[in-house]
């Protein structure tokens, strides 16, 4: 089979809004997390989230086109933006058709169903609905916004599996450019799920940390004291193209994708299974997907999305998988500083397993200060600060409701 490496990266997180920033804020330790601005959160028993800041949608768009299009869909445009300008693609000078994207939303546009509804409800009950509701709303709008920027003829779709949605993305991504189906496919993952709704909808499950008075220290996955995860937003864009029609080019190569892999956990709409069965074996299969060997990854970056169940449940499968004290593997949650982009997740989290191989560190786990007692004392969980390794191999876990379990491996070329 063919080859996939990453040519090109996007990010728009609530650490910064372009990769650079959002590298150096995340390797420094600092916290995205804040109280809500977007509406009023008084009446919310959580009130804080990993907001962007600073975004303009008239960057990336033209006025008339914003009022077509959900937030969800211009996050995306501005990531994809960046990375195909990272890439230095000229798709001019290839056939269309070799071109595509696989993008994820795990929600869609759940701010333009929220719009739409109120104001239906709130008026006459006349069905006053804007032409572009459903346009706005559906999830695939990512990727077809995307493919017409660039005039992208290729594959194109969206994927959807909660949280696990970016990381289901790459993989097929990977998997179309090794059966020689594309040679460059733009992926990853956008959400804009700071809404009422959205937000109201999982703190009625009880989901989401309640330290309204000091957010930024809210989200500590692996601490005893964790109490639920915070919610973020934003879009990560990855440039994959195949390794040949990269190296013919001229390209900057960051890494190779060389496994992934999903399974389900077949357990809970909700929970993730106790013993880790679906995430190891999710694990092993991606490994093994790669050519690699538990021993060769140097880097974990963690799902770890700060609720007392699931950190526990991971760490189940990662000892599974690596052993209670492996020397080789440091581990580190990037969510304690960006907040849980749903969707998104698994996509800013790519690029951070992708820059810790370019540039040789870890970021680390804030706010986590007393290590739940019931994680093995022999893994190496990187704290406080980041740390310098040499990586070669950074794996990246995702997971989401209804039992989906995604990993992607990275490599060094």
């Amino acid at each position: 089979m063919k080859r996939a490496v990453i040519t090109g990266l996007g990010a728009l997180t609530p650490l910064g809004n372009n990769v650079a920033t959002f590298w150096e804020q995340l390797i420094t330790g600092k916290s995205g997390l804040a109280r809500i601005t977007r509406f009023d959160p008084s009446r919310f028993r959580t009130q804080f989230a990993g907001e962007i800041k600073g975004f303009n949608a008239q960057e990336v768009l033209e006025k008339g086109d914003i009022r077509k299009t959900d937030p969800f869909t211009q996050y995306a445009l501005a990531a994809a933006a960046e990375a195909m300008r990272d890439s230095g693609l000229d798709i001019s000078t290839m056939d269309p058709f070799d071109a595509g994207v696989i993008w994820g939303s795990g929600q869609g546009g759940m701010q333009t169903f929220e719009e739409q509804v109120k104001e239906y409800t709130e008026g006459d009950f006349n069905p006053r609905f804007s032409p572009y509701f459903v346009p706005k709303l559906i999830a695939n709008m990512a990727s077809g916004m995307i493919s017409m920027k660039y005039g992208l003829m290729g594959i194109n779709y969206t994927t959807v599996s909660a949280c696990s949605t970016s990381n289901t993305a790459i993989m097929d991504a990977l998997n179309y450019i090794r059966l020689g189906k594309a040679k460059v496919i733009i992926t990853g993952g956008s959400e804009a799920p700071v809404t009422e709704a959205s937000v109201g909808g999982f703190c009625a499950m009880k989901a989401m940390s309640t330290r309204n008075d000091d957010p930024a220290t809210a989200s500590r996955p692996f601490d005893v004291h964790r109490d639920g995860f915070v919610m973020g937003e934003g879009a990560g864009a990855l440039v994959l193209e195949e390794y040949e029609h990269a190296k013919a080019r001229g390209a900057h190569i960051y890494a190779e994708v060389v496994g992934a892999a999903m399974t389900a956990d077949a357990y809970h709409m909700t929970a993730t299974h106790p013993e880790g069965l679906g995430a190891y074996k999710a694990m092993q299969l991606a490994l093994e997907d790669g050519g690699l060997k538990p021993e060769d990854v140097d880097y974990l970056n963690a799902h770890a999305t700060s609720t007392p169940v699931g950190d526990l449940s991971e760490i189940a499968a990662i000892t599974k998988m690596f052993g209670n004290a492996p020397a080789h593997l440091h581990i580190s949650a990037t969510k304690s500083m960006t907040g849980h982009l749903l969707g998104a997740a698994g996509a800013i989290e790519a690029i951070a397993c992708i820059l810790s191989i370019r540039d040789n560190i870890i970021p680390p786990t804030i706010n986590t200060t007393e290590l739940d007692p019931a994680i093995p004392a022999g893994l190496q969980i990187v704290t406080g600060q980041a740390l310098k390794k040499d990586v070669k191999v950074a794996m990246s876990n995702t997971f989401g409701f209804g039992g989906h379990n995604g990993i992607v491996v990275f490599k060094e070329l």
